[in-house]
């Protein structure tokens, strides 16, 4: 029987003393628990011990931690090479490398050392845990507890249930996770489980972008910072993290789902990866970075031209059409009136889903003299414009100058259903709402988790809820509709609740809340 009380003498067991398993220790230690840290390559476990030591020390220096409490921390860490000196130990957190083999060996032997009352949990960030631990003989008391990188400073742990673990185990695990400090999610195993499965929308629809020359990656950052409110643009993450790091885990997840289209890659992607432009650590990737290891990014060309004289505005709803016609009271432009634009009338349309082309061929409209906005996202920050192919360079020109009238920046970018924020939020909502549909983790816990796992600006059913469920279908279904792309179909649970016009937090039945 598993042990449920965290008592003064509970032992963690961490196995892998790499940057995971020394951030796991750490703050084992500081909850209060009796750590053990092994490692098999000879002196690791010391170094990390010597690395924990130091980081607390930090923290005494800056008066977060009592001197004799940091003393008291270390004399409750005991490391080891051998997996035998974690026996006694009442939970064990496996975090090695990314190796599924390995893994189940690693385990293997933490069956025969440790108690049959012993939990046995994985730090891997994708492998499923059932898979892990196909091999062990007590698979109730298998689960996952991946902690997000790095350990000290990231609150959120994914406890991870397989169809074997005990709800004992996960109570455990929740608690464990409380006293660290840590907010704590419950996840069905899956390949990437809930946050790096949701986060590959970031990723994956960033280099389709890329692919289609929709904007460089500095222009697409930009627009995800500025008028997405994103701390960072998926390109600029992806060189921090590495495209190493990045290109593997998010292949893995393509090839875990038997080929899913919303994880498809690019080649350019994979090309940069074995060409060993890895990002910053190599001085070139998406980016390139100079001898300061600053990206090289060109300058916005300066804008050479004034509002037109007359315009034709059509807006996807009564309040799009509003902002338009306010920018043009501003700027003091006539306004054309009529369901049908004049001949030679500059046109400014704000469509929802729809590429410019699509627009002007539906409307009926010149493309050489339109121009299309995005009013869902940074209409107050940073506008997003973009013109159909055979747009007159001058027109373009004069609507960015009357689109930046008020004195808001403004970029363009080529044609695209959806412009770039809203197709990109779709992306990332549309594939939380399947992730809640298979039920891999509830609502709130989804976007708790990509809040607090990947620093999102709010969870991906909150962003659609904010925009409205049904505004958020139709831009999935134009999306689908466009690229006639299994990669954009939407989720039934999206499809339900937009058509309902209800919140894409709104469980089946409500004893799932």
């Amino acid at each position: 029987m598993i042990k449920t009380q965290l008592d003064s003498d509970y032992r963690i067991g961490v196995v892998g003393a790499g940057t995971m398993g020394r951030g796991i220790a750490q703050v084992a230690l500081q909850a209060g628990f009796n750590v053990s840290l092994v490692d098999v390559k000879p002196g690791v476990a010391q170094q990390a011990s010597e690395f924990v030591g130091k980081m607390l020390g930090r923290l005494v220096e800056k008066d977060k931690l009592d001197g004799a409490a940091r003393d008291q921390m270390m004399g409750c860490l005991r490391i080891g090479t051998t997996l035998g000196e974690l026996a006694g130990c009442d939970l064990v957190i496996e975090a090695v490398i990314e190796d599924l083999e390995l893994k189940r060996r690693i385990f293997d032997e933490l069956e025969s050392v440790c108690g049959e009352d012993a939990v046995l949990v994985s730090n891997t960030s994708a492998l499923p845990i059932a898979a892990i631990g196909a091999r062990c003989a007590h698979r109730g008391r298998l689960a996952g507890m991946h902690f997000m990188n790095p350990v000290p400073l990231m609150k959120l742990v994914e406890v991870i249930s397989t169809p074997f673990t005990s709800p004992e185990v996960v109570s455990v695990l929740l608690a464990v996770a409380d006293r660290m400090g840590k907010t704590a999610i419950k996840v069905q195993d899956f390949p990437a489980f809930l946050a790096g499965n949701c986060a590959r929308g970031f990723y994956t629809e960033a280099v389709r972008f890329a692919q289609e020359r929709i904007a460089s990656p500095a222009v697409i950052d930009r627009i995800v910072r500025e008028a997405g409110g994103y701390r960072m643009g998926p390109f600029e993450v992806m060189d921090l993290v590495g495209l190493d790091v990045n290109f593997p885990a998010s292949r893995s997840l393509f090839e875990d789902s038997f080929f899913d289209p919303r994880y498809r890659l690019t080649p350019q992607y994979r090309l940069l990866t074995e060409a060993g432009m890895l990002g910053r650590k190599t001085g070139a990737g998406f980016y390139r970075y100079d001898d300061q290891g600053k990206p090289c990014i060109e300058a916005d060309p300066a804008a050479a031209s004034s509002p037109p004289k007359r315009l034709w505005l059509w807006g996807h709803d009564q309040a799009a059409r509003a902002l338009l016609q306010t920018l043009a009271d501003a700027a003091g432009v006539e306004v054309s009136v009529g369901d049908k634009a004049e001949p030679g009338v500059a046109c400014l349309i704000a469509p929802l889903g729809e590429d410019a082309s699509t627009a002007c061929a539906r409307l009926g409209l010149d493309p050489a003299r339109t121009a299309a906005v995005d009013t869902l996202y940074g209409w107050n920050t940073l506008r997003t414009v973009m013109a159909p192919p055979g747009a007159d360079p001058e027109l373009v020109a004069q609507l960015i100058a009357l689109l930046g009238v008020d004195g808001v920046a403004v970029c363009r970018v080529n044609d695209s259903p959806g412009f770039v924020m809203p197709r990109l939020q779709a992306n990332i909502t549309n594939l939380a709402c399947d992730l809640c549909q298979q039920g891999i983790a509830a609502p709130k816990d989804v976007d708790l988790g990509m809040r607090l796992g990947f620093n999102f600006p709010e969870g991906p059913l909150a962003a659609g809820d904010r925009l409205g469920a049904g505004v958020m279908l139709r831009l999935v279904e134009a999306l689908y509709d466009f690229y006639a792309d299994d990669r954009y179909r939407p989720s039934p649970w999206l499809r339900r609740r937009g058509r309902l016009g209800l919140s894409l937090s709104t469980p089946e039945r409500p004893e799932t809340l």
